[in-house]
C-alpha cells in the first residue's frame, strides 16, 4: 500500500511499454502521490496502462491535454472517468466553453487546465502565440479562466505559483511540472524550481520524471525528493 495521502510527487511514467513502467512504479510507489500517464505511454499501451497502475494501488493522472471542440472534450473526460483515473487535464487555451464542457461531466475526475507549457519561455510564447501579455500574465489569465469555467485547478510552472495563488486562492489546485532537484539537468524545461522551492511557493503536487527514472537508485531519489517536499510553510487543505 502506498503513502499517497502524504506525498506530493506525481511520477511521470514516460515509457514506450508497460513492463518497465510497471516495474519502477511498483518499486517507487511508497513515495508517490500518483503516477502520470502521458501521450507516449498511453499511445503505446492504452487503457491497460491505467489498469496496471490502479492494480498497484496507485492513483493515475491521465495527462493527455485534451484540446478540441467542447463536445469531444466532454466525451473524452467522461471516458477517462470510466477508466477510474484520479485526474485529467485540458488545454486552458481551448476556451471557456470547452473547459465548461469538461467541468460539467457527471462523476468526473479532477480536471486541471494546462496554462503555458514549461518548455516555453517569454520569447517563445510571444513568437508562438502572438500575445501581448507577459508570460506570467498569460498564465494568470488562463488560471482565472479555468477557475471561472469550473475546473479544479491548473498545470503551471513553479515560477508562476504565487501569481496563481493571488488570483485564484489557496483552494485552487496547482500542479507543477518543470521541477528539478538542485543537482539535476534541466533538459527541455525552461521555467524551473527545485521541489522544495515549488512546495514553499504553494504547489499542491510536483510532477517529476527523469530525475527519478534516470537516477542510479530511483527509490532513493524519490525518497529524497519526497522529504524535500515536506514544507512547514504551506498547508494543503482538502486536497485528497
Amino acid at each position: 500500500m502506498t503513502t499517497q495521502a502524504k506525498s506530493r510527487i506525481i511520477l511521470a511514467l514516460d515509457f514506450p511499454a508497460l513492463a518497465p513502467a510497471k516495474d519502477i512504479a511498483r518499486r517507487v510507489a511508497p513515495h508517490l502521490a500518483a503516477v502520470k500517464i502521458g501521450n507516449q505511454f498511453f499511445t503505446a499501451e492504452g487503457p491497460s496502462a491505467v489498469a496496471a497502475m490502479r492494480d498497484l494501488g496507485l492513483r493515475v493522472f491521465l495527462d493527455l491535454k485534451y484540446h478540441d471542440i467542447p463536445n469531444t472534450v466532454g466525451q473524452a473526460v467522461a471516458s477517462a472517468s470510466r477508466l477510474g483515473v484520479w485526474m485529467v487535464n485540458v488545454h486552458a487555451s481551448g476556451g471557456a466553453e470547452m473547459m465548461r464542457a469538461a467541468a460539467a461531466v457527471t462523476g468526473r475526475p479532477i480536471v486541471l487546465g494546462v496554462t503555458v507549457l514549461t518548455s516555453l519561455d517569454e520569447a517563445m510564447l510571444r513568437a508562438t502565440l502572438g500575445t501581448a501579455r507577459t508570460l506570467r500574465d498569460q498564465v494568470t489569465h488562463l488560471a482565472r479562466e479555468a477557475q471561472a469555467a469550473g475546473l479544479d485547478g491548473v498545470i503551471a510552472s513553479p515560477q508562476e505559483i504565487r501569481e496563481i495563488r493571488e488570483a485564484c486562492g489557496t483552494r485552487f489546485l496547482v500542479v507543477t511540472p518543470g521541477v528539478r532537484p538542485a543537482d539535476a539537468a534541466h533538459g527541455d524545461q525552461k521555467r524551473v524550481l527545485t521541489p522544495g522551492e515549488a512546495v514553499r511557493a504553494g504547489a499542491d503536487y510536483v510532477v517529476i520524471g527523469r530525475p527519478i527514472l534516470e537516477a542510479p537508485d530511483p527509490v532513493e531519489a524519490a525518497r529524497k525528493i519526497a522529504e524535500e517536499c515536506v514544507s512547514p510553510d504551506y498547508s494543503r487543505k482538502n486536497r485528497e
